[in-house]
């Protein structure tokens, strides 16, 4: 009964759109701006263009720092713009020197 209602639940949420990207700014508490970037050719022209997209993410802990390579995955809306969270730091970038003590 229990896994039932479980896999209906995951039916009727649907498919979570899931993307990588770095990040660019830290605003405000357990907040962060990660710009995801594309790559797509041109339809005309065959040139590759990149494309970038900044997505305001929930991050719960305050373990993100400017730089680093994050997964986020869409959820709920938080606020007004959150409608990403924070699921990992894929990698991380090298402190500043004025944070290591």
């Amino acid at each position: 009964m229990t896994e039932a209602n479980t896999v209906q639940k995951q039916k009727s949420r649907g498919i979570r759109k899931s993307r990588s990207g770095k990040v660019v700014s830290k605003s405000g508490d357990k907040t962060v701006v990660v710009l995801v970037e594309r790559r797509y050719h041109h339809p005309l022209y065959g040139k590759q263009l990149v494309a970038g997209k900044k997505m305001h993410t929930h991050d719960e802990k305050n373990e993100a720092c400017v730089g680093d390579v994050v997964e986020i995955r869409e959820c709920r809306p938080y606020s007004r713009l959150k409608r990403w969270r924070l699921v990992r730091i894929i990698e991380s970038a090298a402190k500043p020197a004025s944070e290591v003590k």
